[in-house]
């Protein structure tokens, strides 16, 4: 059964003081997941925020759905001039996610840490 995703965002600055927000995801991502996903993302000023990380730590699953969600989002942050790097997800949608097409949009990182220091 599908867990209901949730997310919240978290503005943050990075070691070398870059202003950055992270928007956290829980649970499952699948099309349900489009106003948790997208939805928030699109309460993002786009003027203002030129980084985006997406923390999928706490993600348990991501079906084909989720992923063109996600993928609607990197398009989307592309458009606007953004750029978007994704840390926390496991080996298996590490490598879901590089088959796809998705590394050509954001960078991934095995962890926050790793991601704030390469941002």
């Amino acid at each position: 059964m599908q867990s209901e995703t949730k997310s919240r965002i978290d503005k943050i600055t990075t070691p070398a003081g870059n202003p950055l927000a992270v928007l956290r995801f829980e649970g499952d991502i699948a099309s349900t997941s489009r106003e948790a996903v997208l939805g928030l993302y699109q309460t993002l000023p786009k003027e203002e925020t030129k980084t985006v990380l997406l923390d999928f730590t706490k993600v348990e699953y991501i079906n084909s759905s989720g992923i063109a969600i996600v993928i609607q989002l990197l398009m989307e942050a592309t458009n606007a001039g953004q750029k978007i790097a994704a840390c926390g997800l496991s080996p298996h949608f590490t490598k879901v996610f590089t088959m796809v097409g998705i590394t050509k949009y954001a960078s991934l990182y095995a962890s926050q840490e790793i991601a704030l220091t390469a941002l």
